[in-house]
């Protein structure tokens, strides 16, 4: 059985696999993927470090809850990886809430995080200590995600064709 045309919105850290779970659940479904630093970089007219590096972290998030605005407001059937900084911004979080789709939270344990992360290279925001950064946005950020999940999906393996799957049987189901 496909599942019916839905909005799929996936949260987590970076590093936690949206683009590898968005591309292949896009593969699996047919659904368009969207990832965030693309359509950031169209709203914004740069790409989301550039963005950072020359505005600031208030212009990324500004830029990043237009994606959000943008992604909810496209028609579904859409998959789309959605910033990890999103779930600061209070309003953002009640976007969420109330979104018509299914809300999916990649977890992956922060040292898996750290590791995959590595030196932070693009990414500004983790400097100069990416694992202490990582940490910290972790701690603040992952009792949101949960929060705001239909769907938690462990990631730390890496087999996104498999957690793909775990997103489509949700998907069957609902």
């Amino acid at each position: 059985m496909s599942p019916r045309p839905r909005r799929v919105l996936l949260l987590g850290m970076m590093g936690a696999g949206k683009t590898s779970v968005g591309s292949a659940l896009s593969a699996r479904t047919g659904w368009p993927y969207r990832d965030n630093d693309e359509i950031v970089a169209s709203i914004a007219g740069q790409p989301t470090k550039e963005l950072h590096s020359a505005r600031g972290v208030a212009a990324l998030r500004d830029a990043e809850s237009k994606a959000l605005a943008h992604v909810l407001a496209s028609d579904p059937p859409l998959i789309a990886g959605v910033a990890g900084g999103v779930v600061e911004v209070a309003a953002d979080r009640d976007r969420l809430r109330d979104a018509d789709g299914l809300v999916v939270y990649l977890h992956t344990p922060v040292d898996v995080l750290v590791e995959r992360v590595g030196d932070g290279a693009g990414r500004p925001w983790l400097q100069p200590d990416p694992a202490a950064a990582l940490r910290a946005l972790f701690d603040g950020r992952e009792p949101h995600y949960r929060d705001l999940a239909d769907l938690v999906v462990d990631t730390t393996d890496g087999d996104a064709a498999a957690q793909a799957d775990r997103v489509y049987a949700a998907l069957t189901e609902r």
